[in-house]
């Protein structure tokens, strides 16, 4: 298993992508998974910058009305940039409030999964709080991963999943064929953001732990609102090395 970071982290340092990319190579990051800025510079600059870094772009957050409004679009960056995975970072909670809001949500997911695997990429769904709510029929992530299939994968943000009241290993074995993005990201139980990995009230030993035994390709690193990005970075890479390696 490698270790990437959400660049997402890193969107309020005042250098241009190329210069951040450089940056993350001289961490113990593997990989970088990309968010808003990647479309800063051309699909084909951000790659040289990545293979000059000694990185790998395991895949991008891409919103999921720019992915109806040009698949094929994404589909071409997703390829230069050398990226296998595709992931919605984001549906509203009034998709999940209803048992028919999730299954127009399934479908719509759905649709979209099936169609990306035909380009032989892979997309998945990124949890927030709001999948965890409560529906007439159980909660709305369990009816979700039930009216998709297979070709719908998950990327499991395990502090968002705790916020949400489950517990991010359990869930994670639960779905451990759907799963191969983990997004190792601390926060309170509260919801708020901690200045630095491991200071919140996440179980980081057990998520690592879990995350190895699924066989997940990635651990991911993210901080929503980090107090020094340039020191989350720092810290991030060596702690989150440090806790896969402590966990196999």
């Amino acid at each position: 298993m490698r270790t990437a970071i959400q660049l997402y982290t890193l969107r309020d340092i005042d250098e241009s992508i190329l210069d951040i990319i450089a940056r993350v190579g001289e961490t113990e990051f593997d990989g970088v998974e990309f968010a808003n800025r990647v479309g800063e510079e051309s699909p084909a600059d951000v790659r040289q910058a990545l293979d000059d870094a000694g990185l790998v772009a395991p895949s991008a957050h891409v919103g999921i009305e720019a992915l109806e409004n040009d698949l094929a679009g994404s589909i071409e960056t997703a390829r230069v940039l050398g990226s296998d995975d595709i992931v919605i970072p984001w549906l509203d909670p009034k998709h999940f409030e209803t048992v028919a809001a999730v299954e127009e949500t399934a479908t719509r997911l759905s649709d979209l999964a099936s169609a990306v695997a035909d380009e032989g990429l892979r997309l998945h769904y990124h949890n927030h709080e709001q999948e965890f709510a409560e529906t007439d029929e159980g909660i709305a992530f369990d009816l979700l991963a039930e009216q998709t299939g297979d070709d719908l994968f998950f990327q499991v943000d395990a502090g968002w999943a705790m916020v949400g009241g489950v517990d991010p290993a359990t869930l994670l074995r639960r779905y451990a064929d759907r799963i191969t993005l983990v997004h190792c990201k601390d926060e309170t139980i509260e919801g708020d953001a901690v200045p630095a990995f491991g200071e919140g009230d996440l179980d980081i030993d057990a998520v690592a732990e879990a995350t190895h035994d699924i066989g997940a390709e990635w651990a991911i690193f993210e901080n929503d609102k980090p107090e020094d990005p340039i020191r989350s970075l720092r810290d991030g890479a060596t702690l989150l090395a440090r806790t896969i390696r402590n966990n196999r």
